[in-house]
């Protein structure tokens, strides 16, 4: 007998701004989603040209949420604003950044690490 676990993909693509309201939209739609062990769950960012710190709440309670319960939570395609804020809160370490969706599938982020030597 042969077990192979496929990786289930929840893609979320918030649009505009996340800001207080588009924040709240985010964490109900996350919070409709159940994580499960070995889930990947993106967070699409290419529509998103505004957020302020009330936005990053859902994406920390997300990220949390997805720890907890053995999933992986990325983002790609953020745009310059948004890296920026995330720059700022030093949030761009926490989470694992991708430039494009394509990118999460075919980088493999331990290349780019560099050990100090």
């Amino acid at each position: 007998m042969t077990l192979t676990q496929e990786l289930q993909v929840i893609l979320f693509k918030p649009q505009a701004s996340i800001d207080l309201q588009g924040g709240m939209a985010l964490s109900e739609q996350m919070a409709g989603v159940v994580p499960q062990p070995h889930q990947l769950w993106v967070i699409d960012l290419a529509e998103v040209n505004f957020m302020d710190s009330s936005g990053l709440v859902p994406l920390v309670k997300g990220l949390k949420a997805a720890r907890q319960r053995g999933c992986r939570l990325v983002l790609c395609n953020v745009q310059t604003p948004v890296r920026l804020i995330l720059e700022l809160t030093q949030l761009d370490s926490v989470f694992e950044i991708f430039d494009t969706y394509e990118d999460i599938f075919t980088t493999d982020k331990d290349e780019t690490l560099v050990l100090a030597g």
